[in-house]
């Protein structure tokens, strides 16, 4: 009989704990949360106190029932889940539902906590267990809440003004602000000229340079030098005064000691590998998940780094005495300060309670182990490593220099200015295998090269004056590593949080990225702009951060959450509620381009339910407006009334095939493609449009027909029916018409007979004049890169460019899903 059942979220991390605790207990995974609330209307009720309804998660309902026959025979149930909000909760869950079930049978329930799997702290965690933290499962509760109201309540709004499928979050909407008006600085941002003069100087065989900070008496600022002419003429000046030599007015020597940086927070590592290593904040928590959960090193299952979750910079006295023992023996008794570094969070609600990210043995160098891990565990383990020893280590040394040079023998002329450094003990730089004699890994305000010995009054030789010429620039983009420190810098959200915000960003669609920056789409765009419009208080940065800091007094006791639901309640509600009476057109903002020159009429771009179009004309004409999807590239904001144009040249008819098929170009939803007859072929991304040919739309037709009889399963001589094997299973093709064939249907016994009864079945026109809808193959163009969507006209559904369109029929909304944070 098993004495004890243990209950962590993960197998990974069951595996690793099992191997410590012995056979006494049994070590069983929940797979993360098992209850959520309902997905539905009423999950939260503001009319009874915020009750909350859940239900078990579908996907983990069997590894309850497991938990609960293991329970049955088991005297004790430990819960080891994450030692955070999400992991309280995760355990509280689990017992109210084992108690509904009636399983637990007045059997001890304890709650044990980690930081590290490690075979002394969770035997000790065992040996010393708390009962379940009720104020942090109510400040986890209360976030799914307001998480919860927020989806339910602004989802549909977005659905119905904007487009179907948005969402909105307590969080990730002021993400996507952030993102939003950065890019609308970058684009009202007017370049400014400014040119700077160096000197190229030279002392013995030693030549180097000095920018110009003094020009006719005056500090030289950014702007001074403003164009060609008078850069030109300053240069004149200083050469003439100069005459060959620049005379040393004054040399500055200092010492300078950069101190090593903070051990990793879940933000801090995020940014760092992103920055180095080039993950995404996703990647970089799985990654770091794994090296906490375990990596089997020489046959046993070790857990490598602290809880990769915390808001902490703090190091246990244990861990200190660790480091600083590594760093003597690998680095020796200089590297090692006389006391140990401690540093305190910027975050006002950070948990000194909890540790930053380390190793969990210090001595478990990063070469001695990569061996056994994934390439991108072994390269985040080096940076956790080094940056946990590096803390712990003296302070770089560096000799400084800055010395200004005159022209002539006053300053009126102009004076440069030369710095240079020379690194004198690496310090807690050695950790990165930096020496004295190594180039730096330079700071904004560094300037790493070294200059000749130079005297106060000594003049060397003035090798040449050089001008260039520059211009200002916008503020970068956002990359992931920015994003998440301007969130923290703010205290929006929460640094377990911000991978999930950054994908949901992604995932609706709301922004792209351009290598490494995010660039918000033209639905993040209008999102953003209507939420700031109508929903200013619920974006601003200062009352996300406020809720946050209000959340947090939940998880510390020190408030209840009811209240605070209500607050947001009382204002959310009625906002919503009058914003639905808002006119979709209002919210979609068309912009006029101007006048189409053939008709007269208006020419405008706005965003419709299935993304940005142009327009020419409008529904108040006695005849349809006619519509045109955006290519790729553009932008609703930045489109000129001459792309729009453009736009509405397609279809293209190009001419016929040598089977006498006409032949036309054209832009579906999926993309850019030739129509030849009934079908289609995709073009390639090196192909336009609105420029390709005849000969090369030909080819891709025969490109598009050799892949077809390739793909040809079998075909019925004297008729156009083929059985065709598609991407998602076979399906029937004749001449356009597809049907898919049912399951338990072995396509090679279909007779000619059967294929066309399908076809019949799966293309029927209804008695009263409609269209049945077509079951389109998996294969059909409307689904695949090699066969995009034939040109489908609809009000602004903007599946084709040019033509006019007809209403098209509205979709049921999907059941609202809470946003996440």
């Amino acid at each position: 009989m098993t004495n004890n059942l243990v209950i962590v979220e993960s197998p990974a991390k069951a595996k690793t704990i099992k191997k410590y605790l012995g056979r006494n207990f049994e070590v069983m995974a929940s797979f993360g949360h098992v209850r959520d609330l309902v997905p539905k209307n009423g999950a939260v009720d503001p009319a009874k106190n915020f009750a909350m309804k859940y239900q078990i998660i579908g996907r983990n309902e069997k590894h309850v029932r497991a938990i609960g026959s293991a329970l049955q025979s088991a005297d004790a149930l430990y819960l080891a889940t994450d030692p955070d909000r999400e992991g309280e909760a995760i355990a509280w869950h689990l017992t109210e539902l084992l108690r509904e079930k009636k399983l637990l049978k007045n059997k001890p329930v304890r709650r044990v906590v980690f930081y590290e799997i490690t075979e002394r702290e969770v035997k000790n965690a065992i040996e010393n267990p708390r009962e379940i933290a009720t104020d942090l499962v109510n400040a986890q509760q209360a976030r799914r809440a307001l998480d919860y109201l927020v989806g339910f309540n602004l989802s549909p709004l977005l659905w119905r003004k904007v487009a179907p499928g948005l969402s909105a979050g307590r969080v990730q909407s002021p993400a996507l602000r952030l993102i939003c008006e950065r890019e609308e600085e970058i684009r009202k941002f007017v370049p400014r000229e400014y040119w700077t003069l160096d000197a190229r100087a030279e002392k013995g065989e030693q030549a180097f340079t000095a920018r110009l900070v003094e020009y006719n008496g005056r500090k030289v600022e950014q702007f001074t030098l403003n164009d060609a002419g008078g850069t030109a003429a300053a240069k004149k000046i200083i050469l003439a005064a100069a005459q060959g030599q620049l005379r040393v007015a004054s040399v500055d020597k200092k010492q300078r000691r950069r101190n090593p940086a903070p051990p990793f927070t879940t933000s801090t590592l995020q940014q760092e590998a992103n920055r180095k290593l080039g993950f995404t904040a996703k990647r970089t928590m799985r990654a770091a998940q794994d090296l906490y959960e375990g990596v089997d090193v020489e046959g046993q299952t070790v857990g490598l780094i602290t809880y990769m979750r915390t808001d902490s910079v703090s190091l246990a006295q244990e861990a200190l005495k660790d480091l600083r023992a590594t760093i003597l023996k690998r680095y020796g008794q200089k590297a090692l300060p006389e006391q140990p570094r401690y540093y305190k969070a910027k975050s006002k609600n950070a948990q000194e309670a909890h540790e930053a990210i380390r190793p969990t043995a210090a001595a478990r160098a990063p070469e001695q182990v990569a061996k056994f891990m994934t390439s991108d565990q072994a390269r985040l383990y080096d940076l956790v490593w080094k940056r946990a020893l590096a803390c712990q280590m003296e302070a770089a040394v560096f000799d400084t220099v800055a010395v200004e040079l005159q022209a002539g023998d006053t300053p009126a002329a102009g004076t440069f200015r030369a710095n240079g450094q020379v690194l004198l003990e690496p310090g807690y730089l050695a950790v990165y295998n930096i020496k004295p004699d190594d180039p730096l890994e330079r700071d904004e305000d560094d300037d790493e090269k070294r200059l000749p010995p130079l005297e106060e009054g000594e003049t060397v030789r003035l090798l040449d004056v050089m001008t260039e010429q520059h211009f200002t620039e916008p503020p970068p983009r956002y990359t992931e590593a920015s994003l998440v420190k301007t969130l923290e810098e703010y205290d929006i959200g929460r640094p377990s949080t911000y991978a999930t915000i950054i994908n949901t960003l992604q995932a609706r669609t709301y922004v792209e990225m351009q290598g490494k920056a995010f660039v918000p789409t033209d639905m993040g765009m209008v999102v953003n702009r209507f939420l700031t419009e109508h929903f200013t208080r619920y974006v601003d940065y200062t009352f996300t951060a406020r809720l946050e800091d209000e959340l947090d007094e939940v998880s510390r006791g020190e408030r209840d959450w009811v209240p605070v639901l209500e607050e947001f309640w009382s204002d959310f509600k009625p906002t919503v509620d009058q914003k639905m009476e808002l006119d979709r057109r209002t919210v979609s903002q068309a912009r006029v381009l101007g006048a189409d020159p053939a008709t007269g009429k208006p020419v405008s771009a706005r965003l419709g339910r299935f993304g940005p179009f142009v327009q020419i004309g409008s529904k108040e004409d006695p005849e349809k407006p006619r519509f045109a999807s955006l290519r790729g590239a553009q932008r609703l904001d930045t489109i000129t009334l001459e792309q729009a144009l453009e736009l509405f040249k397609l279809p293209r008819k190009l001419g016929a095939t040598p089977e006498g098929e006409p032949v036309e170009v054209n832009i579906g939803r999926f993309g850019p493609y030739v129509k030849f007859g009934k079908q289609y072929a995709s073009l390639r991304k090196e192909d336009d449009p609105f420029t390709v040919g005849l000969p090369r739309a030909l080819e891709l037709i025969a490109l598009k027909k050799e892949a077809i009889r390739a793909a040809t399963l079998h075909s019925f001589d004297g008729t156009t029916v083929k059985i065709i094997k598609g991407r998602f299973g076979p399906y029937i093709s004749d001449d356009g018409r597809r049907a898919r064939i049912p399951k338990g249907k072995d396509p090679a016994a279909l007779t000619l007979d059967e294929c066309r009864a399908l076809l019949d079945e799966q293309n029927a026109v209804k008695k009263k004049g409609g269209k049945k809808k077509a079951a389109v193959a998996p294969d059909a163009p409307a689904a695949t890169a090699d066969s995009p969507a034939p040109v489908k006209k609809g009000k602004p559904k903007v599946l084709s460019v040019g033509g006019k369109t007809k209403a098209s029929s509205r979709k049921k909304a999907p059941v609202p899903k809470a946003a996440t944070s």
